[in-house]
């Protein structure tokens, strides 16, 4: 009896610890794509969330480059920091290209503008500690129609992100906010899907010729 109380406890303990995990899955299937076919050494990553994710074809977009797509669920930028080990350093990466940010502003409807910087350079202070060579590029947060109330936030986040990386070596500030918008200063309907959030093949043309320009050879 007591060694069934044991286990009992042991699995309600690994059970909790899975629910405290975000992206859990995600990680773990990622953890599997690596064990049946290792990823090369010295490629571009993209690491951030669901834009990242649901840019199916970005291998085809980015034809003559080694590109590794890390992006899941709808991470924070706190996510991308919490699973560095997992989905980031063990691929060492010579070049890292994050987007990351709406969704922190997203759920916690009260987070600064600054919170976000300070995040993102947590994330950049790590990654360049750990892989000193790499270049690090930020693309800018997108001009969502459903996180418009954040405008402010996000292009004030997005400012002082550029300012960052402009004293930093080997770093780059890559802007989609302007060409994603109409002559009215709107977000343009007619490069999201129905959600007024993700992008649809038309979004990922104009991300596709902003990155290009700054990627590495």
């Amino acid at each position: 009896m007591k060694h069934f109380f044991l286990f009992f406890c042991l699995l309600v303990l690994s059970a909790s610890n899975l629910v405290a995990q975000p992206f859990y899955n995600e990680i773990q299937a990622f953890k599997k794509l690596d064990s049946v076919a290792a990823p090369p050494k010295n490629a571009i990553l993209f690491a951030g969330s669901s834009s990242f994710r649901l840019w199916h074809n970005i291998k085809d977009d980015f034809k003559g480059y080694t590109i590794i797509n890390r992006g899941f669920g709808g991470s924070s930028l706190t996510d991308v920091i919490r699973y560095t080990e997992e989905i980031l350093f063990p691929y060492q990466p010579k070049q890292v290209v994050i987007y990351c940010g709406e969704n922190d502003f997203a759920a916690d409807k009260l987070l600064p503008a600054d919170s976000v910087l300070n995040r993102f350079t947590t994330l950049f202070g790590m990654i360049r500690k750990r892989l000193p060579s790499a270049h690090i590029s930020f693309v800018s947060m997108k001009p969502s129609p459903s996180r418009w109330q954040f405008k402010e936030k996000m292009q004030k986040a997005n400012a002082a992100i550029n300012d960052f990386l402009l004293s930093q070596d080997n770093a780059s500030y890559i802007d989609v906010w302007e060409a994603m918008l109409n002559e009215s200063g709107l977000p343009r309907p007619e490069i999201f899907l129905k959600d007024s959030l993700h992008m649809n093949g038309l979004g990922y043309v104009i991300w596709k010729h902003k990155i290009l320009p700054k990627l590495l050879n």
